[in-house]
């Protein structure tokens, strides 16, 4: 008979760096005085520098085998086209639903419209149309 292999053990106790730190106590750590005004100042950069304006929103079945899309339109020229699309994305997201975004127009699929509504005007948006 031939003696069993010798295994190595795949979940051996960290050692190294986890044990010089175990032990380690900061409690007179502060804050660093500027980080306060780092993350104010991305906040900022964060924050949209355009006015949101009207959109219009619409139930469109056209084309599409009696599926319903609701479609938002009316960007105003201050929107560029990767804004819209950004929007676009977290809109679909929000509705957990597809859709496309092309021609200055979001599409989504299925008959949301008050998700859709209350998503923009949480953005900032007026919207008209479709109830």
């Amino acid at each position: 008979m031939s003696r069993p292999k010798e295994r190595i053990p795949v979940n051996r106790p960290q050692e190294g760096l986890f044990n010089a730190f175990a032990n380690l106590e900061m409690p007179s750590l502060q804050q660093h005085p500027e980080a306060k005004e780092v993350l104010t100042e991305v906040q900022q950069a964060n924050a949209p520098l355009i006015k949101p304006g009207r959109v219009n929103l619409k139930r469109e079945t056209a084309h599409r085998g009696g599926k319903v899309v609701m479609v938002v339109e009316g960007f105003g020229e201050q929107h560029t086209e990767e804004a819209i699309a950004a929007l676009g994305r977290r809109l679909r997201a929000a509705c957990g639903a597809g859709g496309t975004t092309h021609a200055r127009r979001v599409e989504v699929q299925g008959n949301q419209p008050s998700k859709i509504r209350e998503f923009l005007e949480a953005e900032g948006f007026q919207v008209g149309g479709e109830r």
